[in-house]
Formats: structure tokens, C-alpha cells, sequence
């Protein structure tokens, strides 16, 4: 049997060992708990994660007239069904509008705070958001004026998201589009602006007809200045994608990675068989930056009880849970865990796990990883397993005293 058709049952199979195994504290996380959980995001898309109102008051602005609907509600509901349409063409379309926006100084600063704001808002606490800026050239703002200002953006929403009382880091990957041919040039910005506010190297576009080893060149260059990259592979291609990044391109992570279970068989008596490209993956600990909503959307998943993150996490691979596109897939951090939780019987020890995973993957030194697992992340998740337990003991006291 393959391992499509046996990953709703695995996948409950791991919320319920993951339950067994934390006794009292398995308490399934209400949404509130969910949101005030510390989490850490690494597959996010600047251009994807636009407030629907930014983007009406911003085509105003800049004088971009193409949008489908200028209602900010009614263009939210535009994004959103444009994604799920499954029309590759509407999909595309989407970013046309959201990018077709971000061409000046002022656009971008705005938008990047507004995505840092709104990321803390949902609790989470490291994120690494990347953007192509190569695709915001149209008004005549260079390369590096396009990072100053992205980064610059980001400072600003960190910094009021501290005034609000919450805290967030927030590093760039400088992506480059996998049909053009600027790769190089754009490996070679990521690197200039390493230490200041950049934190890797990403490829995006379509997998097919486009495979990571046109950009070689890139990757080497990367490789020999001891920068991070990772490369969107395996979420709609499958496992020859995969391979060439880790084996042709050497990518620290993988964008998406959701496809390695093509290289899984599970049984009928529930005992697994990986293919050696997935004990590679498992073995050398390599990220997986798995977006659920995103990938329904995609076609690489048909339901969320379906998607392998469940078998993944059972096998215990480097799974990390993600957003990829905000806007389009009508989500948030907060909202893909309420998702797990609900189909898998997820528990805040489970999502402190992805949260660790993640942070262990980050683009940023060990020392500052190690930092934030220690010093936020575990003392976060602590202290809502406390706050849980207390509000249990509370109301059993409670109880007890009216049946006396």
C-alpha cells in the first residue's frame, strides 16, 4: 500500500501517541492558546501577505489601476477564490496585483512593516520572509534600494510591535525567480547585505521546465561565501526536484518539501519503508518548510486529515509548519495549527516541537537560535501548560466543592 493512502490513518495514529505520551498536559489548545503560543515561520511571501486594504489604498497611490475590485472586503474575497479556483493562470494573477503595488520606496517600507506587525500580532516570534526584488524594478528603484527598504520596513513594524508589548525578529531571503536568469546577480546582493537585515538566498517560480540546476552558478558562488539558502522543491514536481537541491545544488532546507513522501511506503500492518532520497532527508535532519493551506491549494495535498505532515511528524523528519502566501490562502500561523490540531489531535507539545524544529533550521547563528528555543520559545510554551494545568486544578476544586 502507498503512503497516500494510508496517511489519514497515520496521521491519526500521531495524535494519539503524541497524546498518550504527555499525559494531563496533551490538553488540546484552544485558539486563543494557539495565537499566544511563540511560533516561528520560515516559508513566508512578502508579496503574499498583503492586508487587502494596503493593497486597495496602495493602487491608489501609485496610480495602479488593475485591480479586480477596489473594496477591500470584496478584494479579500477576490484573492481568496482566485487561489482556490485551481486555475494556474488566476493563481498567478493574484501576485500580479499584489507586486504590481509594491514599486516605489514608500509602498515597500509599508508593506514589510505591516507584515511584521501583523506576524507578532499572531504570536509569532522569528520569522524569515523572503521576496524577489528583482519584481520591483518597474519605478525605477534599484536592487539595493529595494532591500534598504524591505529591511527598513521590517525595523519599523518590529519596533512597534514591541511598543504594543510583543516582540519579533524578522530576517529576509532575497529570492530569485527560477524562469529568469538574474540568479547570480541576485546570490551576490544576498550576500552584500548578509549582515544587515538579509539572512539567505531562496529560488521561486514553477518547478517544472525550470529545474534548480539551471542556477548552479548561484548555489556555488553561495556555497563558497558560506551563505544559507534553501530552494523551493518537491511541492509540485516530486522527488527529481528534491534531489537535484540537496544533491546538485546543496540547499539547506527545503521550500516545501511535501512530495518526499512519494519516497514512502506504509503498510498494511502500519510498518513504514522510506526510499533512500527520504532516509537522506530524515537521516541528515534537513527542513522541511511545509506550508498545509498553501499545498491543498496547490494540489499537492487533498484535505488537511490527508497531508504527509502528519506521517512526517510521526516519522519524526524535520517537519516545520508554514504560510507560504498569507493573503491568498486566507491564513496565519495560528490558523495552520488550528488546522492540525483539529485533524491530527495536535497538543502544545506538538507544536512546541515544529516551533523548535524551526528555530533549529533558521538562517540565523547557533548561538542566537539557541537563545530564542531557551529563552522564549520553551518558556512560552511553559508557561501555557501551566496556565492550562491551573485552570484545570481550579475547576476541579470547583466541582468538587459543589458536589460536597
Amino acid at each position: 500500500m502507498t503512503s497516500q493512502s494510508t496517511e489519514k490513518s497515520a496521521a491519526a495514529d500521531t495524535g494519539a501517541n503524541s497524546a498518550a505520551s504527555t499525559g494531563a498536559v496533551a490538553k488540546t489548545p484552544s485558539p486563543d492558546r494557539i495565537r499566544r503560543a511563540p511560533k516561528v515561520l520560515l516559508h513566508d511571501h512578502l508579496d503574499g501577505g498583503l492586508r487587502p486594504g494596503t493593497v486597495v489604498e496602495l493602487a491608489r497611490e501609485t496610480g495602479y489601476g488593475d485591480l479586480p475590485e477596489t473594496d477591500a472586503d470584496l478584494l479579500g474575497t477576490w484573492f481568496r477564490q482566485a487561489a482556490d479556483s485551481g486555475s494556474l493562470e488566476r493563481y498567478l494573477e493574484t501576485f500580479s496585483h499584489t507586486v504590481g503595488v509594491m514599486q516605489t520606496r514608500d509602498a515597500l517600507v509599508r508593506v514589510a512593516a505591516e507584515c511584521a506587525e501583523d506576524l507578532a500580532e499572531d504570536g509569532v516570534v522569528y520569522a524569515e520572509v523572503r521576496y524577489a526584488p528583482e519584481q520591483h524594478l518597474e519605478q525605477g528603484l534599484t536592487l539595493e534600494e529595494v532591500v534598504e527598504a524591505v529591511n527598513e520596513g521590517f525595523r519599523e513594524g518590529e519596533r512597534r510591535a514591541r511598543e504594543s508589548g510583543r516582540r519579533i525578529r524578522v530576517g529576509a531571503l532575497l529570492t530569485a525567480m527560477r524562469h529568469a536568469a538574474r540568479s547570480l546577480e541576485i546570490a551576490e546582493l544576498a550576500n552584500r547585505y548578509r549582515d544587515l537585515g538579509v539572512v539567505g538566498f531562496d529560488i521561486a517560480g514553477a518547478e517544472a521546465g525550470y529545474p534548480p540546476t539551471r542556477h548552479l552558478d548561484a548555489f556555488e558562488y553561495l556555497k563558497r561565501e558560506n551563505n544559507h539558502f534553501t530552494i523551493h522543491a518537491g511541492e509540485a514536481f516530486g522527488l527529481p526536484s528534491i534531489w537535484q537541491a540537496l544533491q546538485w545544488c546543496g540547499a539547506d532546507r527545503l521550500g516545501h518539501g511535501v512530495r518526499i513522501i512519494d519516497d514512502i511506503q506504509v503498510h498494511e500492518d502500519g510498518s513504514v519503508k522510506l526510499g533512500r532520497l527520504a532516509s537522506y532527508v530524515r537521516d541528515k535532519r534537513i527542513p522541511l518548510e511545509l506550508c498545509p493551506s498553501s499545498n491543498l491549494q496547490t494540489g499537492a495535498a487533498d484535505s488537511y486529515a490527508e497531508h504527509p505532515i502528519g506521517l512526517l511528524r510521526r516519522l519524526h523528519f524535520r517537519a516545520t509548519v508554514n504560510t507560504d502566501n498569507r493573503l491568498m490562502s486566507h491564513t496565519s500561523m495560528s490558523r495552520e495549527f488550528e488546522h492540525l490540531v483539529e485533524v491530527f489531535g495536535y497538543t502544545l507539545d506538538d507544536m512546541q516541537w515544529f516551533s523548535v524544529n524551526a528555530m533549529k533550521s533558521a538562517f540565523i547563528p547557533f548561538d542566537e537560535r539557541l537563545a530564542m528555543i531557551n529563552d522564549v520559545i520553551k518558556p512560552g510554551y511553559a508557561e501555557l501548560k501551566s496556565e492550562w494545568l491551573f485552570q484545570q486544578a481550579a475547576s476541579t476544586s470547583g466541582s468538587s466543592e459543589s458536589d460536597g
